[in-house]
């Protein structure tokens, strides 16, 4: 099993964690959760199993996907994406009157 993607894997999993939770110390407890079920699987070195491993843990992210996950207020999606954005410059005929 590639170390990227059980690593790609455990960072979905703590985000997900990251989107049910509110309160930062209640995602602590899961987060650590997350980490002894991984922590578990370390020692498996079939790459068949590996693989199944693999998969049932996508499966499982998808199921528990959430349906308004967080998004940082600058992001876009965010809150606050683009709301101080600066106007766009205007022809030079517009800025001086010329054109009515």
């Amino acid at each position: 099993m590639s170390f990227n993607a059980v690593g790609s894997l455990y960072r979905r999993s703590l985000k997900l964690a990251l989107d049910w939770a509110v309160h930062r110390q209640v995602w602590r407890g899961q987060a650590v959760y997350i980490r002894s079920l991984f922590e578990a699987n370390k020692d498996v070195r079939d790459p068949r199993q590996q693989k199944v491993l693999l998969r049932e843990t996508e499966k499982l992210l998808e199921s528990w996907k959430h349906p308004d996950p967080y998004r940082a207020p600058t992001a876009p999606g965010g809150s606050k994406y683009e709301r101080n954005i600066p106007a766009r410059k205007l022809p030079y005929a517009f800025e001086h009157g010329g054109v009515h």
